[in-house]
């Protein structure tokens, strides 16, 4: 008998959204979270499956000295840069593509959360998803939260989220909306009732 296809919903969300924090909620339902960003960290770690193409493509000095990717070098390598954006894409990419999609494959649960910070910019995962969820919060919060978690300065961050698609265009583009712009309590009862619904359409 083959396996059915599991029921994929498609967590997105600008920078300092909470996209973490909604994918921690479902977890905590049980749901089986495929995170692009953790594969993306595993695959540029010392050792990982795209770091000879980088060091081929970019040159050994964006590699630590453990053999890791030197994540400030390649940022400031990359942003503002879009060929070389483009091409450490190529590299990075259809690995977590593909990585992504063997994860799903894998799991076992009601229904799978993939999170993929630019969801709606790369198309590349509309065919795995039947749902999409966008996590949402006023742009000062999400400016603030990036400030005092990462050190970067305001205006960096402000330029990070000008490279992502703007707000108005996300939340148009979602199947749902989770709020997080209030307390972790609300976010916990916003999660929950999103967890019933896709419970009831990953079963129908």
């Amino acid at each position: 008998m083959t396996k059915k296809a599991p029921f994929v919903v498609g967590l997105t969300g600008g920078i300092g959204s909470g996209k973490s924090a909604v994918a921690d909620l479902f977890a905590s339902h049980g749901v089986p979270v495929v995170d692009t960003d953790q594969i993306a960290r595993d695959l540029t770690v010392a050792g990982g499956a795209a770091m000879a193409d980088i060091v081929v493509a970019f040159g050994p000095q964006f590699a630590l000295a453990d053999g890791s990717l030197d994540r400030a070098a390649m940022r400031a390598r990359v942003f503002g840069d879009e060929a070389e954006r483009q091409r450490l894409n190529a590299i990075l990419h259809p690995r977590i593509n593909a990585e992504s999609r063997r994860q799903i494959a894998a799991s076992c649960g009601p229904y799978v959360l993939l999170v993929v910070p630019l969801l709606f910019e790369t198309g590349g995962y509309a065919d795995l998803c039947q749902r999409t969820l966008a996590v949402d919060c006023p742009e000062w919060m999400q400016v603030a939260r990036v400030t005092a978690r990462s050190g970067l300065a305001a205006d960096q961050v402000r330029a990070i989220m000008t490279a992502q698609m703007p707000r108005d265009a996300r939340l148009a583009q979602a199947d749902d909306i989770v709020d997080n712009s209030g307390s972790l309590s609300s976010l916990a009862l916003a999660v929950a009732e999103k967890h019933h619904d896709y419970l009831t359409l990953a079963a129908a």
